[in-house]
């Protein structure tokens, strides 16, 4: 803070009170010049999608009106809502709309958006029928949206506020990242996420590949352009140090408010280093504006600040019981105060920094009477505006009627196939303390049909296990909120918590057609430690039964899928016949989503078992089908499988890097990144013990035999290699542990064992032993071949061959008749090592 009795000066010379003359015209652009030459340069080559992120105030709209401003070609503009409806894409169709009297010829598919522009029905293609799966209606959708704006290309789509963007909206953006179109430039505009949450736009760019999307993060202004800002605001030829200091300290840099705190020096005059002439916040400033307006025009304004950015003077006509010219008077006075401006369109607050301001002074008992005020009004509006009216009952306090609104909007999201809109609303419902249980447990189950495929499962977790805690709760809501919160924790990566909630749902689920797939789910053995396979063969057998009485084709399908992954699993040849006749299958083909992750997991399968030549082709058809339906959840386990496959063909050069960025890029991706992050970890080992004595070519097993630990302390860099290897390993060991995950635990404890064999043999055996322990109680010895093979080595090198001969003899009869190549090979190694 200035000390107001020591002489302030533009130089340190004598004396002079600075007298800024008052403001004229708009506060000039300052700070953001090397942000403006980015993003111009880039817009200059499209294709390209742009994020440009940061606190509210900081001044994306302000850049991007700088970056339109000079930049030739068509712009189209769209800026969400902060209380939309739940309409899928609106903020796309509202800047289509924008530049559709200029669209040429257009793709067929275009006409899957004729529902959603009736207006725009001249130009568009005809409606194709629908689609009865509702995720291949979806992405034929996003193709509809991608195919018009290829028409309107070459162009600049500017997207604002997308932190209130819808997930369909964000569904598309990430599409788009992975198929650009041709002359478009994307810029989107969206507050940075709060520590520890999370948007729907961050969630949907954080999956895509990091070259697909360019960041650039907008910081608070410094002293230098707050010094720039000031002298221009307040014509001054050279701003003392201490008003620099003190608008710096005062605003935090925010330019919004920087700009607010000048105008009102510049309005104000006097001198700006007096202790009572500087605000120290925007709500400082914002009394002074408000201080010459009389009691009618601040109940307009304060009940304008609850309607929204841009109050409808109509609705707020109603809602104060005046007329609308009063209205507009009070409106006009607000304007004329700095409160309010002129968009081209009607008066609406100049940010919603202000708005807040402005409806946070407002006792609390004013704001609930006039957002219950505006929900009559809006109740009778048609169609019912949904989501506002939940949005103001809430904050009236009217529980009812906010449960009454939100589950009508996410009925609304539902029908129009936008189950995470649908699951944001319905979590809503459930802190309402006064719920009735019944009401309760319909809505529940609304919300786990919603959330199983989005991104509000973290949310809806806890949610689903206070319901599941309740005894109360009937036996029907139980097993099917229980496979709902199952089938969210195995997604999750709680691999054993889901099966167990799943193993527990089950006598509850009364209908066949439920029961059947959530035993096959059971039916998968390469999930959860602790379970044998002849619980899964059971569990497979009772899903077949419950498949056939139901008469439900596609349960029948979803069992016929887990038999075959099972049979995989176990080295059953049988297993190759039923994927091809299911492949040459008009009901897998009908199902993209369900035959891509059926490819996806039978090439995991054959890899487990030792095919990585039929694991190719599976991979091939999973990645197409994958790209077909835009399926993007499934994108990660496609890379997780191709690497997987490169590693298991010894195609190991860049490798390690690659697999790096998938786990960078899978972080919410919880069920793909363990095994992301254990394949890492084991390709480490094989580089580290590669790489110090020269790699033998084979790749019969995770990791190369001793030989290849020849020499590992060489050298500095290769003991960081190896205890970089080993730490990542031990990690994936404890997480593996953790959420009860077999196939990367008894992945990393064996390459743990194989890359400590050479200095430290007896840990080695440990951890061998581990992997060899985990892999009994599971029955399918093949998965143990390499640990065996690092006991037959240990125990060979310290001259007691004998120590082994059990392991090896377990491995020989496990996998006897069974189709597991690489266990074949690892067990003749052990043959050689010690003998029957």
């Amino acid at each position: 803070m200035v000390d107001s009795g020591e002489d302030r000066t533009r130089g340190g010379g004598s004396h002079t009170p600075v007298r800024p003359e008052r403001l004229r015209g708009p506060v000039e652009f300052v700070g953001r010049a090397a942000e403006l030459a980015q993003l111009r340069r880039l817009v200059a080559t499209p294709p390209c999608l742009i994020l440009l992120e940061g606190e509210p105030g900081i001044g994306k709209s302000r850049l991007v009106t700088e970056l339109l401003a000079d930049l030739p070609g068509r712009h189209l503009i769209g800026e969400c809502d902060d209380v939309p409806e739940p309409f899928p894409l609106g903020v796309l169709l509202d800047a289509i709309r924008g530049g559709a009297d200029q669209l040429g010829p257009l793709s067929p598919v275009a006409g899957a958006l004729a529902p959603l522009l009736p207006e725009l029905a001249d130009v568009l293609p005809d409606a194709p029928p629908p689609l009865t799966d509702p995720a291949a209606e979806r992405h034929r959708l996003l193709r509809a949206v991608a195919a018009v704006l290829a028409a309107l290309s070459p162009a600049t789509l500017l997207l604002e506020d997308l932190h209130w963007a819808d997930p369909a909206t964000c569904e598309l953006l990430g599409y788009l990242s992975t198929h650009p179109v041709d002359g478009l430039a994307v810029v989107v505009t969206a507050r940075t996420a709060a520590p520890g949450s999370s948007t729907p736009i961050h969630d949907a760019l954080a999956r895509t590949p990091p070259w697909s999307v360019t960041r650039i993060p907008l910081s608070p202004l410094d002293a230098d352009d707050v010094r720039r800002l000031a002298a221009r605001t307040l014509r001054l030829d050279d701003p003392p140090q201490q008003l620099t200091a003190t608008l710096l300290d005062r605003t935090a840099g925010i330019p919004f408010v920087v700009e607010e705190v000048l105008r009102t020096l510049a309005e104000r005059g006097g001198d700006p280093l007096a202790d009572d002439s500087v605000p120290f916040v925007l709500r400082d400033v914002l009394l002074w504006r408000l201080r010459p307006l009389d009691e009618a025009t601040r109940e307009v304004l304060g009940a304008a600040a609850v309607l929204g950015m841009a109050p409808d003077q109509r609705i707020l006509a109603s809602v104060l019981g005046l007329d609308r010219l009063a209205i507009g008077a009070a409106l006009t006075a607000a304007h004329r105060a700095g409160l309010l401006h002129d968009a081209g369109d009607g008066l609406r607050f100049r940010h919603d920094l202000a708005r807040q301001v402005v409806y946070d002074l407002a006792p609390r008992e004013s704001r609930e009477w006039l957002h219950l005020r505006v929900a009559r009004v809006l109740e009778r509006e048609l169609p019912r505006p949904v989501a506002q009216l939940a949005h103001h009952y809430r904050r009236a306090g009217s529980g009812a009627d906010f449960v009454r609104n939100a589950e009508a909007a996410a009925d609304l999201a539902t029908e129009r196939g936008d189950d995470a809109t649908a699951a944001s609303f319905l979590l809503q419902t459930m802190d309402i303390a006064e719920l009735p249980r019944p009401v309760r447990v319909r809505l529940a189950a609304k919300l786990g049909r919603s959330a199983i495929d989005g991104l509000s499962q973290a949310d809806a977790i806890p949610v689903l296990e206070r319901l599941l805690a309740d005894r109360r709760l009937p036996p029907g809501a139980r097993g099917e909120l229980g496979l709902v919160l199952g089938r969210m924790l195995r997604q999750q990566g709680e691999a054993l918590r889901g099966y167990t909630e799943i193993e527990r749902a089950v006598p509850y689920l009364r209908a066949p057609r439920r029961k059947a797939p959530a035993l096959a789910v059971l039916a998968a053995p390469d999930t959860v430690v602790g379970r044998h396979v002849d619980d899964h063969l059971a569990r497979c057998a009772e899903a077949e039964s419950a498949a056939a009485a139901s008469g439900d084709p596609a349960a029948h399908l979803a069992v016929r899928i887990a038999r075959a992954s099972l049979l995989l699993e176990l080295g059953d040849p049988a297993a190759w016949a039923i994927i091809s006749e299911l492949r040459a299958s008009a009901e897998l083909a009908d199902r993209p989503r369900e035959h891509a992750r059926a490819c996806l997991n039978w090439a995991q399968g054959a890899l487990h078992a030792g095919h990585p030549e039929q694991a190719e082709p599976l991979l091939a058809a999973g990645r197409a089908l994958v790209d077909e339906t835009g399926y993007e959840r499934l994108a990660s386990l496609v890379e997780a499988t191709e690497l997987s496959l490169d590693r298991a063909a010894g195609r190991l050069d860049g490798l390690a890097e690659r697999l790096s960025r998938l786990v960078a890029t899978t972080e919410r991706m919880p069920v793909t990144l363990l095994d992301a992050r254990a394949e890492l970890a084991t390709v480490l080992a094989l580089t580290a013990t590669a790489g110090r004595a020269g790699s033998t070519g084979e790749h019969d097993s995770p990791v190369n035999s001793t030989e290849g630990c020849a020499g590992l302390g060489d050298s500095k860099r290769g003991r960081e290699e190896v205890e970089s290897a080993e730490r990542a390993l031990r990690e994936v060991v404890a997480d593996a542990r953790r959420v009860g995950a077999i196939w990367p635990l008894v992945q990393a404890l064996s390459a743990l064992a194989r890359l400590t064999v050479a200095g430290r043999p007896d840990e080695a055996v440990r951890h061998a032993a581990e992997a060899l322990s985990v892999v009994r109680g599971k029955g399918i010895l093949a998965w143990a071949a390499d640990a065996v093979l690092v006991l037959a080595e240990a125990a060979a090198a310290q001259g007691e061959p004998a120590r082994a001969a059990a392991a090896v003899a377990e491995l020989e009869a496990g996998i006897a008749g069974r189709d597991t190549p690489l266990a074949r090979v690892a067990l003749r190694r052990c043959r050689d090592l010690v003998p029957a």
